[in-house]
């Protein structure tokens, strides 16, 4: 079996890749960077060390790397051959790598079995919107009929990784990867660790709505209180309260709109919580708070559960105040970041609310998440 895997960074190795080896899968990663492509292909093994209590050493071999930018070729070579196709690039990025799946499913000789495709991304709908990708350029539609899609929920710290260590990666020891059963009609692909459900749609929002959301909460928090780790910044009991109340205002939403168990999500909650605090898991604000752009965006983490809040009368009044604190989040070396503060400087609070969140004037939740803006121009203005 073979499972190409578009993305060799820190979270393709160290999770996605992780599992298809364990899985029996020989991996091929592919990616544009030269250098993490020649430095993958000059190890017979990389290590993923797992920080934290009950974390171990997992050794990964049977792998090659090839460059997407300079050998697209070779790229839809493999994944003609391939059984399984993953991704970990981000959202914006799937267009990026939709033409070498497109051109590997034109080589796949139709005799073989359906190439499975995964998008295993911080996103709702990633799998769907690689397809759609797909779509647009496949001048053959009938190339799609030659792969199946399933959607994913996929959940591990990956932090910055540590000077020195090659295309090793350290990670925390929890993980989760949930991938939708349907699409493959009881013929499941054998990957050790994940787990098939038949719906995914509350694991996805679970997941998206509680861990992306904490994290991302703690790094803007903390960034404002002048903290340097995520661990150090919920060790702040300030902090801890502001990202608890935000994750309970989501914890709301997510019983109402699915169902989901108020105890096994405060369970949940607790959990999620105690990884933040790990402290062998060196973990920057900066890193986790880049990028405040797309994470501020309509459907994200924090905007996505604050309007299904208030379009059902529940309080939003925590998930605003980390709105307010993800605006202030000013990173110089954090290209979305640059552009924010340059927004608030340069656009009317209407626009600036609108461009940033997708959130129309007549929708309950503009009116808070405006003033947010307004006010954090007016500090601008100020100094």
């Amino acid at each position: 079996m073979k499972a190409v895997h578009f993305g060799a960074g820190n979270i393709g190795r160290g999770f996605v890749g992780l599992l298809l080896h364990e899985g029996g899968y020989e991996l091929v990663f592919s990616d544009v960077a030269d250098a993490l492509v020649d430095a993958i292909n000059n190890v017979g093994s990389y290590t993923v060390h797992e920080a934290g209590p009950g974390g171990i050493d997992r050794v990964v071999t049977g792998f090659r790397a090839v460059n997407s930018k300079n050998d697209p070729d070779e790229v839809a070579a493999e994944v003609a051959t391939a059984d399984v196709v993953t991704c970990a690039v981000g959202p914006t990025v799937l267009r990026f790598i939709a033409p070498a799946i497109v051109a590997g499913l034109a080589r796949r000789s139709p005799d073989l079995a359906p190439l499975t495709i995964m998008a295993c991304e911080n996103a709702i709908g990633a799998t769907d919107q690689l397809r759609a990708e797909i779509e647009k350029i496949a001048e053959d539609p009938s190339l799609l009929a030659r792969a199946v899609f399933a959607n994913t929920a996929v959940d591990r710290i990956v932090p910055a990784q540590p000077e020195g260590g090659g295309v090793n990666v350290t990670v925390e020891p929890y993980f989760e990867w949930a991938i939708e059963a349907g699409p493959f009609n009881g013929d499941l692909p054998s990957i050790p660790g994940a787990h098939f459900v038949d719906d995914l749609g509350p694991y996805i929002e679970r997941k998206l709505f509680t861990v992306n959301t904490g994290h991302a909460a703690t790094a803007y928090f903390g960034a404002q209180a002048g903290h340097e780790r995520i661990s150090d910044a919920l060790a702040d009991p300030t902090i801890a309260d502001k990202v608890g109340a935000a994750l309970e205002e989501t914890s709301a939403v997510l019983v109402a709109v699915h169902g989901l168990d108020p105890a096994e999500l405060a369970e949940y909650r607790a959990k999620i919580l105690e990884r933040f605090r790990n402290p062998s898991l060196v973990d920057t604000v900066q890193r986790v708070g880049r990028q405040p752009l797309r994470k501020l965006s309509r459907h994200e983490r924090f905007i996505g559960p604050a309007v299904q809040a208030a379009e059902r009368g529940l309080s939003t009044t925590a998930l605003v105040e980390a709105v307010a604190a993800a605006v202030a989040f000013d990173d110089p070396s954090d290209e979305q970041s640059v552009e924010m503060q340059r927004m608030l400087r340069s656009e009317d609070a209407d626009v600036l609310t609108s461009t940033v969140t997708g959130l129309e004037p007549e929708h309950p939740l503009f009116t808070a998440v405006h003033e947010v803006f307004a006010k954090r121009q007016q500090e601008l203005h100020t100094f």
